[in-house]
């Protein structure tokens, strides 16, 4: 691997994080705004909620499905190529959402096409080159600046793309998103030599991929992670999708939903980089177990005090601060329980289990809203699952699986 024995950055590895960083706000903050296009598609073709929500929450299912694949794809022919493919999708899909004039056209725009697309150019491909490039002693930080820097993303992309939407309508906003979404594979170059097959030795390398997911998944501590991985897409697709329309729907301005998805994306950038810090000085677990805790306060404070313009900042202030704070423990307990070799592909599957619960927050969100008029039941199952994701997480060990401790002992 390209860096020095004392732990120094070189500054190739500079280059490689600074790119990534970029690609990560782009991506991150396209998928953060399409809540901003709830209201208006449906308003444009008649439709209930139900519609719109079935096609991210499509989304968020084919983006766990694919990153997988992507993952073991990355592994084995490098990240740059499957960013490449993930950010014409990703461009494909915004731009025939622009025309979109029945369900079935959206489910395969919105749903199929940005949801592979996405998994082609998100954190569980960019983040394992950042790990690869850095030693050991900072993979933590760099995980950590890399989904803070990507969070970034929700807190610039959001308000622009609803001035965009203001200025030129919700078609012609998508489709200049679609354009400089291409941008993205261009960022993707810098990651080329950090594909797994060079990381690790020899000795790792002889693992096969059967092999590896073989280990992983008889690993107790791994289906933990993925279980409690999936409270945190519950979280974050729901709130995601549907608080700006939960605004409207109680009297507040579109431009307040923006906003309030741009806090979250702001604050999450100093709770994700802190984030990565502490889970390199303490159990990875315990930072698990107090977001996660923190998210159930959270909402339940949001759903008993009187919802207010100064209540709704603050609800979006807290929840950003433990939004992503979830991705560099989660991560970089996959990298020790495993290393990093495969880490792509098993981060892949502990993200399935995280799109899963997207899929359920988007989904039932919409299909909720549609038969009781309100979203109340979504967001107290979400402080429920916040409770319970923490005592998933608190019986995790956090160590090396017996293969890789021998290798390194």
């Amino acid at each position: 691997m390209n860096q020095v024995n004392n732990c120094d950055i070189q500054k190739s590895s500079w280059f490689l994080i600074a790119s990534a960083c970029l690609l990560l706000l782009m991506s991150f903050g396209y998928r953060s705004s399409f809540g901003l296009f709830v209201y208006p598609i449906t308003e444009a073709n008649g439709w209930g909620r139900e519609v719109i929500s079935t096609a991210l929450a499509i989304q968020n299912l084919v983006w766990g499905i694919v990153a997988v694949f992507a993952g073991g794809l990355a592994d084995r022919f490098g990240n740059m190529r499957v960013i490449a493919a993930g950010s014409i999708l990703y461009a494909l899909g915004m731009m025939l959402m622009s025309g979109v004039d029945s369900p079935w056209l959206l489910n395969t725009s919105a749903g199929l096409l940005v949801g592979a697309g996405i998994a082609g150019t998100s954190f569980g491909i960019v983040l394992p080159a950042m790990a690869r490039a850095v030693c050991e002693e900072k993979r933590q930080w760099a995980l950590g600046l890399g989904t803070a820097v990507g969070s970034m993303g929700q807190f610039a992309m959001v308000p622009a793309s609803q001035m965009l939407i203001d200025a030129y309508g919700w078609m012609t906003a998508l489709n200049l998103l679609a354009g400089s979404a291409l941008l993205m594979a261009l960022l993707a170059m810098p990651l080329a030599p950090y594909s797994g097959d060079r990381e690790e030795s020899s000795r790792i390398r002889s693992q096969t991929v059967p092999e590896a997911l073989q280990e992983a998944m008889g690993h107790r501590s791994f289906l933990l992670l993925v279980t409690g991985f999936f409270v945190c897409g519950f979280h974050v697709a729901f709130v995601t999708a549907h608080m700006p329309a939960f605004l409207i729907d109680n009297g507040f301005d579109p431009k307040i939903g923006a906003w309030s998805v741009a806090v979250i994306g702001l604050c999450n950038v100093i709770g994700a980089y802190l984030s990565g810090i502490w889970s390199g000085k303490m159990p990875k677990r315990k930072v698990l177990v107090f977001i996660y805790l923190g998210r159930a306060v959270a909402i339940s404070a949001f759903l008993l005090f009187p919802l207010t313009l100064p209540s709704v900042f603050l609800f979006s202030a807290v929840m950003g601060f433990l939004w992503l704070a979830t991705v560099p423990p989660t991560s970089g307990l996959v990298a020790v329980m495993f290393g990093t070799r495969y880490m792509a592909l098993l981060y892949g599957i502990v993200f399935l289990g995280h799109q899963i619960g997207s899929f359920t927050g988007v989904w039932l969100g919409g299909w909720l809203y549609d038969r009781t008029g309100s979203y109340d039941v979504v967001w107290w199952l979400g402080a429920a699952l916040g409770v319970v994701a923490a005592v998933v997480h608190w019986p995790i060990h956090e160590q090396p699986v017996p293969r890789l401790a021998a290798e390194h002992g």
